[in-house]
Parts: C-alpha cells; sequence; structure tokens
C-alpha cells in the first residue's frame, strides 16, 4: 500500500487551517461589530467581558484538551471542540443581553480551547520537523490574513445585514472542517483508555478562571475575591495532581528543561506582543495625532512581518537549528521594542511601524521555534499536552501582559496628579487633532504614561531574550506515524 499519511495530509491540513481561521478571525470581527452590539443591548459597563469572556474560557480549558488528545486520540477532541464552538456561535447570533452574550463566549471560548492546541498537534503528528517550519509558516499566514480580513467582513456584515452572521458565518467554516476531520483523520495507534481526571480539570479551569478575573479588573473586590479563589483552586489542584492516577497537568512535563524554557520564553513574548498591540494605536492616534487608520497600519505591518518571520524560519530549521531560530526571534523582539522608547510627540509613524515589523519578524522566528521545540522534545503520547502548554503559556501572557502593563500606564497617570482621567483620553482619541490647552496637557500626560509603559514592555522582550538563551538544543525525534490519515 502506498504511504497513505501524504495521500490526505494536505485534506487534513485544510481542516485544521479552517477551523483555526474560526478562531482567529473572531477577535477582530467581533471587535469590530461589538460599538453596534452594544448599541443595541446596551450594558457598556459589561463591554471588556465579551473579549475576557473568550478568553477566560480559552485559556483555562487549553491543557485540559491537550491532555484528552493524549488520551483519547485527536480527532474526537477536534470534533468536539468544533461542535461546542458551533453550538456557541449559533447562541451568540440569538442573544438579547450583553450579559447572556458573554455566557454564551463562554462557550465559544471553551471550543476554541480545543481547537488551537489539538490542530496544532494533528499538525506536529503528521509531518516531519522540515515539513512542520513550512506548515506552522501556513498557519501563521491564517492570524494575519483574519486580522486584516477581520474588520473588512466585519464592516460589510454590520452594514448590510444583522450582526448575528458575525458569529453564525463559522457555522458553515466549522461544518466543512469537522467533515475534513471526520472523513481523513484516522489514527492508527490504539487509544489507552486511560481516566479522565475530572476533579484536576476542574480545579484547573477554577485556578486559571480565578487569575484571569482577577487581572481583569484589579483592585476591585471582584478581583481580590476572584484572586484569593484562584489560589486556592491552584493549591487543591497541584494536590489532585501529585496524587491523581493519570493527570491532566504532568509536573515532570512542565519541568522538563526544553518544555519549561519554551513556555516560558513564550509566555513573556506574549506579554511583550500585548503590550504593542494595546499601547502602539493609542500613543500614534493620541499623541502622534494619526488617524486610527495610520495607527491600524503600525499593527498590521507586525501582522505581515510574523507570518513572514515563520515561514523564513521554517526554511532555516535544517540550515541553523531550531534553537538559532528561536534565539535570532527572541533577539529581534527587543530591538524592534527599543524603537518604542524612541517615540516622541514629532516621531514619524512610518518610524512605529518599522519597530512593530522587526517585533512581528521576531515573533514568527520565536513562536515558530518554540512549538517545535516542545513537539520535538516528546513522543506521540505526550505531544498534545506538551502543545497544550505552549499555547496556554502565551495565552496567558497576553492575559498578564494586558493587567501588568495596564498597571503601568496607571502609574504614569498617577504621576501627573491624578489630574488625567480616562474619560479624557478616550475624548483625546476622538479628537486626535484637537489642539486646546487641556488636550495638550492630557496629550503630555499620556505621552509620559506610555513612554514609561513602552519601557515596561522593552523590559518584558528583554527578559524574553535572557530564557531563550536558556532554551536547549533539541534534536529531532523519528517520525511515528500515529495519527495519519488512512488511505
Amino acid at each position: 500500500m502506498p504511504n497513505p499519511p501524504k495521500l490526505r495530509r494536505p485534506l487534513v491540513l485544510a481542516s485544521v487551517m479552517a477551523s483555526m481561521f474560526m478562531i482567529a478571525i473572531e477577535a477582530t470581527i467581533v471587535s469590530t461589530a461589538m460599538p453596534q452590539i452594544a448599541g443595541q443591548l446596551g450594558d457598556l459597563h459589561l463591554y471588556s467581558w465579551v473579549f475576557a469572556s473568550f478568553l477566560l474560557a480559552q485559556t483555562a480549558t487549553t491543557m485540559v484538551f491537550g491532555k484528552l488528545a493524549d488520551s483519547h486520540g485527536r480527532r474526537p477532541v477536534m470534533l468536539w471542540g468544533i461542535g461546542i464552538f458551533l453550538l456557541g456561535s449559533l447562541l451568540c447570533g440569538f442573544a438579547w443581553s450583553i450579559p447572556s452574550l458573554i455566557a454564551f463566549r463562554l462557550v465559544q471560548g471553551v471550543g476554541a480551547g480545543a481547537i488551537q492546541p489539538v490542530s496544532l498537534t494533528v499538525v506536529g503528528d503528521l509531518y516531519s520537523i522540515e515539513e512542520r517550519g513550512r506548515i506552522q509558516g501556513w498557519l501563521a499566514s491564517v492570524w494575519g490574513i483574519s486580522s486584516v480580513a477581520g474588520p473588512l467582513v466585519g464592516g460589510i456584515i454590520i452594514g448590510r445585514t444583522s450582526w448575528a452572521w458575525i458569529f453564525w458565518m463559522n457555522i458553515p467554516i466549522g461544518l466543512l472542517a469537522a467533515a475534513g476531520f471526520w472523513r481523513f483523520l484516522h489514527e492508527a495507534v490504539p487509544q489507552e483508555g486511560r481516566p479522565v481526571d475530572v476533579a484536576g480539570a476542574l480545579l484547573l479551569t477554577l485556578a486559571v478562571a480565578g487569575l484571569m478575573v482577577a487581572t481583569n479588573d484589579p483592585g476591585s473586590a471582584l478581583s481580590i475575591a476572584s484572586l484569593l479563589g484562584g489560589i486556592a483552586c491552584a493549591a487543591a489542584f497541584l494536590w489532585q495532581e501529585r496524587r491523581a492516577a493519570d493527570p491532566v497537568l504532568d509536573i515532570r512535563l512542565w519541568l522538563r528543561r526544553p518544555i519549561a524554557t519554551s513556555n516560558a520564553t513564550v509566555l513573556f513574548s506574549g506579554m511583550a506582543i500585548i503590550g504593542l498591540t494595546t499601547f502602539l494605536p493609542m500613543y500614534v492616534q493620541a499623541v502622534l495625532g494619526r488617524s486610527a487608520l495610520v495607527a491600524g497600519f503600525t499593527l498590521t505591518v507586525m501582522v505581515f512581518g510574523w507570518p513572514l518571520g515563520a515561514t523564513i524560519a521554517a526554511r532555516a530549521f535544517g540550515r541553523f537549528g531550531l534553537r538559532a531560530c528561536l534565539l535570532l526571534g527572541a533577539v529581534l523582539v527587543p530591538a524592534g521594542a527599543v524603537t518604542f522608547v524612541l517615540l516622541g510627540p514629532g516621531s514619524s509613524p512610518w518610524f512605529a511601524g518599522a519597530g512593530s515589523l522587526v517585533m512581528g519578524l521576531g515573533m514568527g522566528f520565536l513562536s515558530v521555534s518554540a512549538i517545535v521545540i516542545v513537539q520535538e522534545s516528546v513522543g506521540w503520547s505526550e505531544r498534545g499536552a506538551s502543545t497544550a502548554s505552549n499555547v496556554f503559556s502565551r495565552n496567558l501572557g497576553s492575559a498578564l501582559g494586558a493587567a501588568v502593563l495596564g498597571g503601568v500606564l496607571n502609574i504614569g497617570l498617577a504621576r501627573h496628579g491624578g489630574d488625567v482621567d480616562y474619560d479624557d483620553i478616550r475624548r483625546l482619541l476622538e479628537h486626535g487633532g484637537a489642539t486646546t490647552t487641556i488636550d495638550g496637557t492630557v496629550r503630555a500626560a499620556l505621552e509620559g504614561s506610555l513612554h514609561l509603559t513602552f519601557w515596561a514592555v522593552l523590559a518584558t522582550a528583554v527578559i524574553t531574550l535572557l530564557l531563550a538563551l536558556l532554551v536547549p538544543q533539541v534534536a529531532p525525534r523519528a517520525r511515528v506515524t500515529a495519527a495519519a490519515p488512512a488511505d
């Protein structure tokens, strides 16, 4: 019989890309439509929770589904993940209030928690290290295309039909992806049928949820209670994992040097990149006085650089090795971050865009190298958990980065005696070209505060580089076709 994996791998890969496209476009398309949705449903004070609930559920369940993919196979977990995501998408379209939309976004996030890590695990199963780098570059391009297409598609849907279709458009894409996995992904290795650590999965979910709720609104009574509850659940989780027959989170796996160092590196890189995407547009609009379109350009080049860096890294794996590509990315991230601490009120947005491009290239090299390193550090039976650990670390880094760097911005604003608040900043963003005395004061205060924030981004990027230096060289493993498509 001819080599079955190569006959149908492109069809499995198409299913992977379709499923990841749903996750990737969700952030940008919902961001575009949320002002109109909030205008119809009300409860503007809960606006941010529409996004936070999705990220919370996705991050909290990533490790659980990665472990299930190892014990019960990739295909059933992917199908369940797609099914849950599509159910959440369907319900989101029928949301009658912001609280109901938040609840249904939680359902979507649970599905995304399965789709993202298991998709990357399937790629790790089917492709050799030489091929996988190139494929990872294609997957990175999915995120790049989604970031550009999302606002455009969202604007068209909002302008011509109901906002519900920004969620319902996922249904045909998801059904096609599910059909592809069902038809073409057949696992040759017998499932072990290991027991599911339900208690550990629940405690891990509650611990991560508590941490993320605490970082979403630091200082409030809810955040303090959530932090204490999260710490208690984390302690109970660690106790449970020591006694579980087959723990959700294998501490020994996480402590292996390639995995521990790679995950720590992507966690801090996630913190750095969220600082760029959150605060650079604010600087360009409020301090440089440029339009939202120009601010969007400074981030678009980062989105262009990411898949480009991943594609170049893929071609360089064989010649220079995984660690060298990772280190190059880790050098480029702080090199790009230096640009932002050099920005001033008279700087050109092209200068900011250049720094954004360099950081994007660095993230392309770093992220694709890190995911391949953790996959090559384990065998098939642990690849799902190791891949999920890397995705989890990057998502957690983004959540922590948003909270920490937001706190740095608040510290900067507080240094101006409390004369500036977020209402002033919002008004300045709406009228970026204003030149009144009040707006000049707000602009100066914001410029100083964002400058302090950019220094924090640079510090985080430097820590990323230092951690990358600790990542060891990893030799490629021999391919074992554990999840090969049947002929």
